[in-house]
């Protein structure tokens, strides 16, 4: 648990093992998606999505913000090596969490039928206890993550989505078989009706398997680090520790700000679904197998395969939370510039590729990952292209509500999401009521969502630290590789698929390819110094190829 590492941008190293591992729990979340699909089907995917959407805001307003918060207020006291303090603030904040994830999870458990009267609120019941479980890992996760070590957590992500994803889908396929007594799917609406609930209800016990043996995990580690725990309070030397009553105001403090931002930016998704699900029956006069199983294809599909490179950016954000922190505590606002700018920069070298990646594969990705009619495969491929710059968006818009809340900012963040959603709620009400666009009004109000959240934002930072943004290496440069990139992918995809035949090794081998030209493409436009490569996961093999290869001097 080494507080500095010592390195110039050794938080960008940590960051990368953090995305690194959202990365693989989000691969392994796709992967297990495509099996779960074939279980339970579209209209089960949209239960399963309607209720996880509430589930998340309860979550968010209870304990999902916990580890950016907890790490912040410990990193600050490590900082000064307030050792005892510190540890002081993790033992408050499990007290706090026992308190306010047992209150969410109670009232989650007997409140689901009134948020969700329908079919949904078995599903919604079910994520009850994973509240209370979440907020202890949480906790976990941030008195590491304070210290400048991400290698817990990340392990933790990834051991959490596998039991994920086993346990939602073998739950899933055990509940069909013993409510239905065979896996056919029904002929009449009823029974589909209930084929589908048995199977969301089956799929949502896996989030909270995977929680449970994250917190395992992570209290595993705990233990085995607690001689260096008790060794560095000990040799602590301060006079003065601060008072429960002190750490507890200040946890509240920090954590409500934290929460009201993460629950305000969440919250987008919630309200389209509940805007689409609500709205489009009486428009349209659409049942409810067709509603909710247009729903499942887009949020199930669309926007898992999209928030994949966002795995980045939240492992950025949560990496230069506790970094711009103790910058900002120690009044060194030439050091936080330059942090930020770094961030920015790196978060950009991967979602912009990213997006123009996705918008052109979009196909065969949706293919390689989900089995569907062609309906549905046309359907997710066109949103997905419809929605490739939320990826932007949204890398950028997290990383800077981050940055203002590690700058003290807490509310700026509050506000802009707001703001943010008041724009895109109007949007898509008109979108819905005056156009025949269907799916793909929820699609520009959530792409108008981030870029108006993201201006904001990054207006914010540039105030808060009068900070300005480089271009040219930052967006123009990531660009223009990218666009290179995407045509060669696309080319190769459809001349392999001519070749092969077969779709799905002709994408994995565009893709290969795809990263390979990028890599290259960005040095040959200079988009990045040798100090910067050196900077990132692996940095250095990737320096010595790079010079093996003349790509640089």
């Amino acid at each position: 648990m080494s507080q500095n590492n010592g390195r110039k941008n050794g938080f960008i190293l940590q960051a990368g093992i953090l995305a690194a591992a959202g990365i693989i729990s989000r691969i392994i979340g796709l992967l297990y998606r495509g099996p779960l699909h074939s279980v339970i089907g579209d209209l089960g995917m949209g239960y399963y999505q309607t209720a996880f959407n509430y589930y998340t805001i309860i979550l968010l307003i209870s304990s999902y913000s916990i580890p950016s918060a907890i790490s912040k207020v410990i990193a600050q006291k490590l900082a000064l090596r307030e050792y005892r303090s510190a540890h002081r603030v993790f033992k408050c904040a499990l007290a706090y969490v026992l308190a306010v994830g047992g209150a969410a999870s109670l009232a989650l458990f007997f409140g689901a039928g009134i948020i969700l009267p329908g079919k949904e609120s078995a599903v919604l019941r079910a994520f009850a206890p994973t509240i209370f479980i979440y907020g202890i890992l949480g906790v976990l996760r941030g008195y590491f993550q304070a210290h400048g070590s991400m290698v817990q957590t990340s392990v933790s992500q990834i051991l959490e989505q596998i039991a994920n994803a086993i346990v939602s889908v073998g739950a899933a396929y055990l509940l069909i078989q013993w409510t239905m007594g065979s896996m056919e799917i029904p002929a009449d609406e009823a029974g589909r009706v209930s084929r589908a609930a048995s199977g969301a209800l089956g799929s949502a016990l896996g989030a909270g398997a995977g929680v449970l043996v994250a917190l395992l995990f992570m209290t595993g580690v705990y233990m085995l680090n607690r001689r260096l725990i008790d060794n560095r309070i000990r040799s602590d030397r301060h006079v003065g520790t601060d008072s429960h009553k002190f750490i507890m105001r200040t946890i509240v403090m920090v954590v409500t700000p934290f929460i009201l931002s993460t629950a305000v930016c969440n919250l987008s998704a919630t309200v389209n679904n509940a805007v689409y699900t609500q709205l489009i029956p009486s428009l349209k006069e659409l049942d409810e197998v067709a509603v909710f199983s247009r729903w499942g294809a887009f949020s199930a599909q669309t926007l898992t395969i999209s928030n994949i490179p966002i795995a980045f950016a939240t492992a950025m954000a949560s990496a230069v939370i506790p970094s711009v922190a103790q910058l900002a505590a120690a009044g060194d606002m030439d050091g936080t510039r330059q942090r930020i700018g770094l961030a920015v920069k790196t978060i950009m070298l991967i979602s912009i590729p990213c997006a123009v990646g996705l918008f052109a594969l979009a196909r065969p990705v949706t293919g390689l990952l989900f089995t569907n009619t062609k309906e549905t495969e046309d359907l997710v491929t066109y949103l997905l292209m419809a929605i490739v710059l939320t990826v932007v968006f949204d890398a950028l818009s997290t990383l800077n509500s981050s940055v203002l809340q590690g700058l003290g900012k807490v509310n700026t963040p509050i506000i802009n999401a707001g703001i943010a959603l008041v724009v895109q709620t109007a949007a898509l009400v008109l979108l819905l009521w005056l156009t025949e666009l269907d799916l793909y009004a929820v699609a520009i109000a959530t792409t108008l969502y981030s870029a108006v959240l993201c201006a904001l934002n990054q207006l914010a930072v540039r105030r808060a630290v009068r900070y300005r943004q480089e271009i040219t290496g930052t967006f123009l440069i990531p660009f223009l590789a990218s666009a290179c990139m995407g045509g060669i992918a696309w080319a190769t995809y459809e001349g392999l698929r001519m070749l092969t035949s077969s779709p799905r090794i002709s994408v994995i081998m565009a893709i290969i390819l795809a990263a390979c030209v990028y890599f290259v493409m960005l040095l040959l436009f200079r988009g990045l110094s040798e100090e910067e490569l050196k900077g990132l996961p692996k940095g250095y093999l990737l320096v010595n190829l790079a010079k093996k290869c003349r790509l640089m001097k």
